[in-house]
Parts: structure tokens; sequence; C-alpha cells
């Protein structure tokens, strides 16, 4: 039965009421001893483009691997733990993946969890998913000798293979409920079926999405919450407010505004971590749309990097939190992390005689061109970076329009239709480049109506080869080699201006335990999570 908007507040009220110390928990018999009980409020600034991050990486992931789990998860020095896998095995030569299954798991409908469904899950991801299919570029075939085993023969190593598989890179679905049909437009996606601790139970599209527990889980006696409400809140007002009521319980990076977050930790009842971010570390970048006819010249790109200032985005936009780069690997992934890159110094006179030299002088009321930016209204901060970028490039005779539109209007227009000409997000590295950053410049994953792609369109062949020779080397100083001659090249050429690493962390109610017990972080199943007395 659904749970109508009346019974959605009452559920809050209900919460509310259990962080009092009412009688919606069970009495825990020592003081950190997991209780049962508590409905679960988990803020969100938009609305998903659906529940399951089947085909990519958006704010899907945060509902999505509570109730659709994958084969592996990851301790926080990013080590391999069962999930759907309980074992695994790699041959000597890197070729030859072995994964023994769990038994007994059940999925949400009742049918039998098997390798099958792994086998078309990974077929979805390699074809349609845009950072795995950077994963699984070496995939040759997938064997199910059982109903408890996959084996993955791959073509060429992929060294980065066994730290990819968490459920938030590659979820693994039920192919009774996939096979035959378009994943992309699969109904299933808005009511997914999974084995998780959590079960769908209702979406009301711009109120909530009501998640509730799982009784047939396979590891009991968890979950422990009664059941998760991720309120979907734009304002990033009304957000800050919940939090400091304390009728919300948790949100990621960017869920209040930064300007506000040293006062509201100065609160009792609230804290964060920055552990779980390992799957997070990414850039906020403006990105280019290379088909554009100012934007394919390189002298224009060179203009705008030189007519922006990074660290002013750094003080202004983000009160401090993060770091200037001039590449597109985060100083989270310090391995791979060039900082020694071309650089673009704040310069408007040398951005002026750029403009200059390429034929585009002032003209009608100063103004050189026109362009419009679209900056990803996920967090407050994309639509500030484009008020101080349409102010910069007013300094050096470009016109911007700042164009604003929902989450999933914006994955239409910038990766379906592309009609954009510059966008603001950022992008997530992951825990390796090949995983995280490889999708953003190789050619061959210009994927029209793939979000988070190479929406730049950017094409080199010395790019496409240095990254397909890092995905397949064994030897992790020939991988940092590559990268290293990678980051410049993209930092001279500019398909994109990396502006700063990102801050990311996890905003919690301090009676909320357990959110955060592995890599995975916010992105986890919340099977452990509870609701303390004290």
């Amino acid at each position: 039965m659904e749970l109508n908007r009346r019974h959605f507040s009452s559920l809050l009220a209900v919460s509310a009421a259990s962080l009092a110390g009412g009688p919606w928990f069970s009495r825990p018999a020592r003081a950190e001893e997991p209780v049962h009980g508590g409905t679960l409020v988990f803020v969100q600034s938009e609305q998903p483009t659906n529940l399951v991050a089947l085909l990519s990486p958006d704010v899907s992931r945060d509902v999505s691997g509570k109730i659709v789990e994958g084969l592996l998860d990851y301790d926080f020095d990013l080590k391999p733990i069962p999930q759907l896998a309980v074992a695994w095995e790699v041959s000597e030569d890197g070729l030859r993946y072995t994964f023994r299954l769990r038994q007994g798991v059940k999925w949400h409908d009742g049918k039998d969890f098997t390798s099958a469904d792994v086998a078309h899950s990974i077929g979805i991801v390699s074809e349609r998913h845009s950072r795995a299919r950077s994963t699984f570029a070496n995939l040759a075939e997938i064997q199910t000798p059982d109903d408890h085993t996959v084996v993955l023969l791959l073509s060429q190593p992929a060294p980065y293979l066994l730290g990819a598989l968490p459920a938030s890179e590659v979820p693994i679905v039920p192919k009774h409920l996939y096979e035959g049909k378009d994943p992309g437009t699969n109904p299933v996606n808005a009511r997914p079926v999974g084995t998780g601790p959590f079960v769908y139970k209702e979406w009301v599209r711009g109120s909530h999405i009501l998640l509730e527990r799982n009784p047939n889980y396979w590891d009991q006696p968890k979950p422990y919450v009664d059941r998760i409400v991720f309120r979907t809140i734009t304002d990033p007002g009304a957000r800050t407010i919940l939090f400091e009521t304390g009728e919300a319980h948790i949100a990621s990076t960017g869920s209040v505004p930064l300007s506000e977050l040293k006062r509201l930790l100065a609160l009792p009842h609230l804290e964060i971590t920055t552990k779980g971010q390992a799957f997070n570390a990414g850039v906020t970048r403006l990105e280019f749309n290379l088909d554009n006819d100012y934007l394919k010249r390189l002298p224009v790109r060179q203009a705008i990097a030189h007519a922006i200032d990074k660290q002013a985005i750094l003080d202004t936009v983000f009160y401090g939190y993060g770091a200037v780069v001039d590449g597109p690997i985060s100083v989270d992934l310090p391995t791979f992390f060039s900082g020694d890159l071309p650089h673009h110094a704040h310069d408007p006179a040398k951005a002026e005689k750029l403009l200059d030299e390429a034929g585009l002088p002032r003209g009608e009321g100063g103004t050189r061109f026109k362009l419009i930016a679209d900056p990803r209204n996920l967090y407050n901060t994309d639509v500030k970076i484009a008020e101080y970028i349409r102010s910069a490039l007013a300094n050096v005779g470009i016109n911007v329009t700042i164009r604003s539109q929902d989450f999933a209007s914006y994955i239409k227009r910038v990766y379906r239709d592309r009609d954009f000409e510059l966008i603001i997000n950022s992008m997530t590295n992951t825990f390796d480049p090949t995983i995280g950053v490889q999708r953003l410049y190789w050619s061959k994953n210009f994927k029209p109506g793939v979000p988070f792609s190479n929406a730049s369109h950017y094409s080199n062949p010395e790019v496409d080869r240095l990254l397909e020779e890092a995905a397949v080397s064994p030897d992790q100083t020939r991988r940092v080699a590559l990268f290293n001659k990678f980051q410049q090249i993209v930092a001279a050429e500019l398909p994109d201006i990396n502006l700063l690493s990102n801050y990311s962390y996890t905003l919690s109610h301090k009676r909320l335990r357990q959110h955060t017990v592995s890599a995975t972080g916010i992105y986890g199943n919340f099977a452990d999570a509870y609701f303390s007395k004290a």
C-alpha cells in the first residue's frame, strides 16, 4: 500500500519523537549495542533521475545502494570485503577473475539470486554505464559455470578491476526484470527490486522516496532502522533548517551551504565525517562543448582560462574548503595527482590579447561574442561558480547568460540533446583515474545519451593511447607516468578548465550511528545504521 502525504508527515513526527527518547526504540542491552527501530531521514538537494545507479553515477547512488547490492564492498584501506560475492581469486596473468557468490539470497520479489543476474548486470554496465565502460573495456567473456560462480575473462589485464565493484559502480540487478528490455527506459529503474537491506515502497516525485526494512535480508538481524525516507529539498536554506531542528539525520557534501557549515557544527547534535569518501574524490570544472564555433578554438579556451581566478572561486564560493588544481585528478588521489602542470594564471590582459589575436574584437557594447552557461543545479556552489564566471568573462568582452534547470533537464540537455556551450559541474575520480577520469577524455566514451561521459567531444589519439595503456599496465610506476603525461596534455589543450579539488564530507545527526562503515560511505547500504539512545 502506498504511503500518502499525511502518513509521510506522521512518519517524520514519529522520527522526531524517537530522537526525543520516545518509545519507538527498543532499549539496548548496553550503550553501543545496535537497536532496531526508527525512521532515518536522508536529505537530497535534487531528485534523482531514477533509483538504480545502473547507467550513470548520479544522485541515485544515495538510494540505489540501499536496495541493490554489488559483488563487493571495501574497507577504509580499499581492501575488498564480501557483499554478494563471498570469495574471489585472480589468475597470475590477471586475465581471469572468479567470484563465488553468496547462497540463499533472495530478490525482494522472492526469486533466487544467481550468477545469471551478475552476468546480465555486468553486460549492461559494460555497454551503457559512463564509468563502467572503462572498467570493463577489456572484458572478453562472462562465464557462469553454476548458479553461484561467475568468471570474468579479460583480453588484457585490468589492475583496478577488483576495486571497482561496489554497488554504487556496478549494481547487480535481477535478470528476470531486465532481460529483453531497454535498461535505460525500464520502469523497474523507478521502482527497483534488489537484494539489499531495504525494500522500495514508493516515490512521490518532488517530495520523497520511501524504503522499508527488508525482513528477509540475508545478513540478519540487520538492518536496524525500520525505514529510510529520502526527502527532496531543493532550497539550501530549508535543508539547513532541517538539520538545525534535528528533523534531518544525514546528507552528503553540498547539502548545506558551506557558509553555514561552521555554525551548524557548533550545534551539539550535529557532526561531520570525511571518512567513506574514497569513491568521491573529484574535481569541480568548467567544461566546453568543443563542437561550438568559438570554443573549438584553443586561443578562446586559453583566454577564458586566463580570465578566471581559481583562488577567488575557492575563497568566495567554497569558503576555503578544497584546493586549486590545474588538472583533472584530485589532490585526494596523491598517487596520481600532479601539481606540475601547464598553468593559466589569472591575467585578464592576456585574455584580451588572445581574443584580439583570434580575430574576435569587442563590438557594440564591448561584447565580443555570447555564450550560455548551464550549471549542474545539484549544489548551490555550481550556480555561484556560474555567476562568478559570468562576471569574469564579461570583463574580457564575453557575454554569458546563465540558464538554470532541474537535474533531470540538465542531464537531457547536456548528454542527450547536446544543447549546451559551457557547463559547470564536479566529477568524481573514484579511487582510480581509469574508472573516474578516463570516461571524460577518452574519445571512445563520446556517447550521446550517456550521462557523465565525454560531453565535450574531446578527441586526441595520444590521450586515448595513454589512457588505454594505463588501464592495462600491471606496473603502478608505469601507470603513474602515463597519467602524468595525460594530465600534461589535457591541462594544455583545455577541453575543460579544472578549477578545484573538492572537499567531501557527510553531515549527520550524532545519534545516527554506523552510517559510514566502509569506503563507500553514504553510498553504502546502511544495513549497520541505527539510532542510539544517548
